[in-house]
């Protein structure tokens, strides 16, 4: 038999092998940490319904991607996979690829009908019913399920997690807010909050696991309300409970919506020393005008007020923030109110974008009259501006002593170390031989970037 028989017939055999086993999962996820703690979940499901989870894409029967639509860049990402995907499905045309997430109770009816190689799409509320959407694909039909739901928490699942130092819970999905530019409140659905009771359950499970720090997670934490429970409260009660599982474990949190951040959570942040002083809140602009149109429902005065409060109640806080450039009808001054809030906020960092209609949105009714060039100008400008904010706090950063939570390696060399301050800064410093992942150490600051604090050692783990 000649060689290139002999491989055909190999890679038959292994074709009709691979097919005879329909438990291979094989996941990507794109987008947010929202996106990653449901792929946990999705993980969760399927393998207490026997599934395996494959570490190679060519070993798996079942390709999930599970997707992002917050921003026109991220669905292109997901059509240039699938193209690439079309290859796998000619050589294995058993193998199952499906789109989970926003993408596919935004997009399904193109993924179905234009996308060929697309077997099923399941939206972010419809993930208990994925193994019998997989049965049906794998029967030859079409697995569709993107209802959305306004009672669904997947309270009762415990998401599948690797062994590591840090943890995403997603304390409550969906969205009330109705900004005029985002997608959320039509991917994901309405809000609705988990139970405190048993998020603070999943968190003993953690630390008892070895993991260091946790981050709750929501489309806007602030809102996060269980009234059902004999424990339950609001987003600082949350926070509260979660802080006294075990003081040496980090607790973060994201998104938080200007509007619903209140006093009493930021007395709860300043009186626990393991919730991280460090806020993520979204300005998008600094034009009121602007903000209105996003239906935004702060000004910036409000805005400023909140910093200023926040600052007073834990002045170690820092914030970052998230900055649309080029909003439907945003002029040149109202670009520089933004920046002007910029120098006024001097935030430790920001996600900086440029304005993305997103079909189904109420501003994707507005004229999008801002040009593409003026648009990555005025990004271009904030970029610039948050780069030389940020190098700037990083400086006075230099001869301070910060708590490091070692994450592992350093990016660029092995004989460092990198973690994270209680603040969010990415932190290099020297290996030590005693110093393992998940220690807390002192490190004294004597060089900084924009993005990175380098520094010594200042004694063993703490």
């Amino acid at each position: 038999m000649n060689m290139s028989k002999m491989s055909k017939n190999m890679n038959k055999s292994k074709t009709m092998n691979k097919n005879m086993n329909k438990n291979n999962i094989y996941i990507e996820t794109y987008g947010c940490q929202m996106n990653f703690a449901d792929t946990e979940l999705v993980m969760g499901i399927l393998k207490h319904q026997g599934y395996e989870l494959a570490q190679d894409i060519e070993d798996a029967n079942v390709i999930l991607l599970n997707t992002c639509s917050i921003r026109d860049n991220a669905e292109q990402k997901i059509y240039n996979r699938l193209e690439h995907l079309k290859g796998i499905k000619r050589n294995n045309p058993g193998t199952v690829i499906g789109i989970l997430g926003c993408m596919a109770e935004r997009l399904r009816k193109n993924l179905i009908e234009e996308k060929k190689v697309v077997d099923l799409v399941v939206g972010p509320d419809e993930y208990r019913r994925l193994p019998e959407f997989i049965d049906t694909a794998f029967a030859g039909e079409k697995g569709i399920g993107v209802k959305l739901s306004r009672t669904e928490t997947y309270d009762d699942i415990i998401p599948y997690r690797e062994d590591g130092l840090n943890a995403w819970i997603s304390v409550m999905r969906g969205c009330d807010k109705f900004c005029t530019f985002c997608v959320v409140p039509f991917t994901r659905g309405r809000e609705r909050s988990r139970s405190l009771d048993s998020i603070v359950s999943e968190i003993k499970q953690l630390s008892e696991r070895g993991f260091r720090e946790v981050t709750l997670l929501g489309q806007n934490v602030n809102s996060y309300s269980d009234n059902g429970s004999a424990a339950g409260g609001d987003f600082a009660d949350l926070l509260a409970a979660s802080a006294l599982v075990d003081r040496s474990l980090r607790i973060r949190f994201t998104t938080s919506h200007p509007q619903d951040l209140s006093d009493k959570l930021l007395h709860t942040i300043a009186e626990h020393p393991n919730i991280c002083n460090y806020i993520h809140l979204p300005v998008q602009s600094g034009s009121n005008r602007i903000l209105e149109l996003m239906n935004r429902t702060y000004t910036i005065e409000h805005y400023l007020d909140l910093i200023e409060r926040a600052r007073k109640i834990i002045p170690s806080v820092s914030f970052s923030t998230d900055i649309i450039a080029g909003f439907p009808t945003e002029t040149i001054e109202d670009h520089l109110m933004t920046l002007d809030v910029m120098q006024k906020v001097r935030y430790d960092g920001a996600y900086m974008f440029k304005y993305s209609p997103r079909e189904g949105t109420k501003a994707f009714a507005m004229d999008d009259d801002v040009p593409d060039e003026a648009k990555a100008k005025r990004l271009n400008d904030i970029i610039e501006l948050q780069q030389k904010i940020s190098f700037e706090i990083n400086q006075q950063q230099i001869g301070t002593e910060e708590i490091i939570l070692v994450e592992g390696p350093s990016k660029k060399s092995d004989d460092f170390l990198s973690g994270r301050t209680d603040s969010n800064k990415v932190t290099v410093f020297p290996r030590h031989e005693e110093i393992k992942v998940g220690d807390y150490v002192k490190v004294k600051i004597n060089r900084a970037t924009s993005a990175t604090l380098f520094g010594g050692l200042v004694n063993d783990k703490l």
